[in-house]
C-alpha cells in the first residue's frame, strides 16, 4: 500500500530527474504553480493533503514517465535528494511585475501563475521566493538586477531590509525604520528617495529579506 510520503516522495522524484523544482514540475503539468508545495501537503489541522490522480496523470504525461517509474521513484528519491543537498530552487519574479494582481496571497505568498525560478545555494523556509530588483533606491545595498530573497514568515524587527506591498499594488524595497499598530515607517538607503510613511490600514503584507545576490 501506497502511503502519503511514497506519493509525494515520487512525485519529488519525478522532478528531480526531469531537473525541476516542484512548482516547476506543476506548471509543466499545466497545473498551479503551488500545487505541489510542501505547505499544500499538509492542512493547517494536521490532515493529510493527497494529490489528484487527475494531477498525478497530467505529471506522467507532460514528463513521459511511465506509472511504474512513478511508483518506484520514491524509494529513489532519497538518494536523489542526497546528491543534490546543495540544489534549492526558489520562485523568482520581477520586482514591477510583482505589483500587479494573482501572484501573492493575502499573507503575502507566492501564489497563481506567471513566476520564473532561479537555483539558489539555499532556499531556506518553504514559501520563501526571490525578487529581481529594479530602481535605484537600496543603492549602494541593491542594484538594479540583484536577486533578493524574501520571507513571509520570519518576524520583521526595526533595522530590517523588508519588501512591502500595499492594497494599492505598490510594491516596496526599503528598510523598517518603526511600525505601530496605525503606521509604518520605511527609508531608503539612497538618500535621493526619501521616507515613506503609510497607514498600516494601507499595508497588505510585509516580509522581511533573508538573501541577496551581491
Amino acid at each position: 500500500m501506497l502511503s502519503h510520503n511514497d506519493i509525494w516522495n515520487a512525485i519529488d522524484a519525478i522532478a528531480e530527474r526531469h531537473g525541476l523544482s516542484a512548482s516547476a514540475l506543476a506548471r509543466l503539468a499545466g497545473l498551479d504553480a503551488t500545487a505541489f508545495n510542501k505547505s499544500k501537503r499538509v492542512s493547517k489541522d494536521g490532515r493529510e493533503r493527497w494529490p489528484s490522480t487527475e494531477s498525478v496523470a497530467k505529471v506522467l504525461e507532460a514528463t513521459g514517465e511511465s506509472f511504474d517509474g512513478f511508483l518506484s521513484g520514491g524509494g529513489a528519491f532519497v538518494q536523489m535528494q542526497a546528491t543534490n543537498a546543495l540544489r534549492s530552487f526558489v520562485p523568482l519574479l520581477g520586482l514591477a511585475q510583482a505589483g500587479s494582481g494573482g501572484f501573492f496571497d493575502s499573507a503575502g505568498f507566492p501564489a497563481g501563475q506567471g513566476w520564473d525560478e532561479v537555483q539558489l545555494p539555499s532556499a531556506g523556509d518553504e514559501g520563501n521566493y526571490a525578487l529581481e530588483v529594479t530602481g535605484d533606491s537600496m543603492l549602494p545595498l541593491y542594484r538594479d538586477g540583484d536577486i533578493i530573497v524574501v520571507s513571509p514568515t520570519a518576524q520583521v524587527r526595526r533595522g530590517d531590509r523588508v519588501v512591502a506591498r500595499t492594497r494599492g499594488g505598490e510594491v516596496l524595497v526599503k528598510v523598517l525604520h518603526r511600525q505601530t499598530a496605525n503606521l509604518v515607517e520605511l527609508h531608503s538607503l539612497n538618500p535621493a528617495h526619501p521616507p515613506r510613511v503609510i497607514e498600516m490600514k494601507d499595508v497588505e503584507w510585509i516580509g522581511r529579506i533573508v538573501w541577496a545576490s551581491q
